[in-house]
């Protein structure tokens, strides 16, 4: 039988033990946030003075179709740090939030950047989802040469309705960071990245297979850079194939089946993501 010392009792909350004493007063404040949940996520373009603000076709849907009520809790994103926020007015037009607290971070990832040569409008729409799903971190549309004619010239075009979408999926897919989305860059200008490993989705054979062409596990970190640069639906040119290969990029294969571009892109993007996960 216990006898009447007061003993501590430690209780794990979001991996941040506490302790409350059984003669204590109070306990010790819990952090509100205890774990993933499945709460919305919402970009915000700033965080000031513990309040944000929600406004376009976000505010309306918070309004009209979750029928969010103040007192409700979201989580919201500055594009740096994700945080827990309870909304304290709301209208079709504006919901404003109170931050109650950062939110744990995720770990470090590498940054990788997917130079996506042009395709059908619409497809490439689904890539910028997909590849924002994923967790790449900036998209360049490139305009290779078997690229179809006029995609080129309306793309620039395009690439608000494309940030619009990478902005969408980064919510959906609770990510703190939106991918940037590049404007438009000819061939030659695409293969200057600066990234530390360049492969270049080549789909004649004699390419080594993506996964055998990555650096060794005990040699991925967190920090490193990583450019995947994949081609038309047309397949690449002998002398794009040259440009890449004098400009350090290594031609890298996906297997004997034949894919479309965007899946192609997709799923290198898949292959290195998990890979530098688990080597990190």
């Amino acid at each position: 039988m216990l006898g009447q010392a007061s003993l501590p009792v430690h209780f794990p909350i979001s991996d941040d033990p506490f302790t409350v004493s059984a003669t204590a007063a109070a306990p010790a404040r819990r952090p509100l946030y205890n774990g993933p949940l499945a709460r919305r996520r919402f970009f915000v373009d700033r965080i000031h003075g513990g309040e944000a603000e929600l406004t376009g076709e976000d505010a309306r849907h918070l309004a009209r179709v979750l029928r969010a009520e103040p007192g409700q809790r979201y989580e919201l994103s500055d594009n740096e740090r994700a945080y827990l926020a309870e909304i304290s007015a709301i209208d079709p037009r504006r919901v404003t939030f109170r931050i109650l607290e950062p939110l744990p971070a995720d770990a470090p990832a590498p940054r990788i950047t997917l130079f996506a040569a042009l395709i059908k409008f619409d497809r490439f729409e689904w890539l910028v989802e997909k590849a924002t799903e994923i967790g790449v971190a900036r998209i360049v549309p490139v305009n290779a040469a078997r690229a179809e004619k006029g995609l080129a010239s309306a793309a620039a075009k395009r690439v608000e309705r494309w940030r619009k979408i990478a902005r969408e999926s980064g919510q959906q897919a609770r990510r703190v960071q939106t991918p940037e989305i590049a404007l438009p860059a000819e061939f030659p200008v695409a293969l200057m990245d600066a990234s530390r490993y360049h492969y270049f989705l080549e789909e004649q054979p004699g390419a080594a297979p993506l996964l055998r062409a990555l650096p060794p596990e005990a040699d991925r970190r967190s920090e490193d850079a990583i450019a995947i640069l994949a081609g038309p639906e047309g397949g690449w040119t002998d002398g794009e194939r040259s440009l890449a290969g004098d400009a350090g990029w290594t031609p890298v294969s996906l297997g004997h089946n034949i894919l479309r571009a965007e899946t192609a892109a997709i799923a290198a993007l898949a292959i290195c993501g998990n890979a530098w996960h688990s080597g990190s």
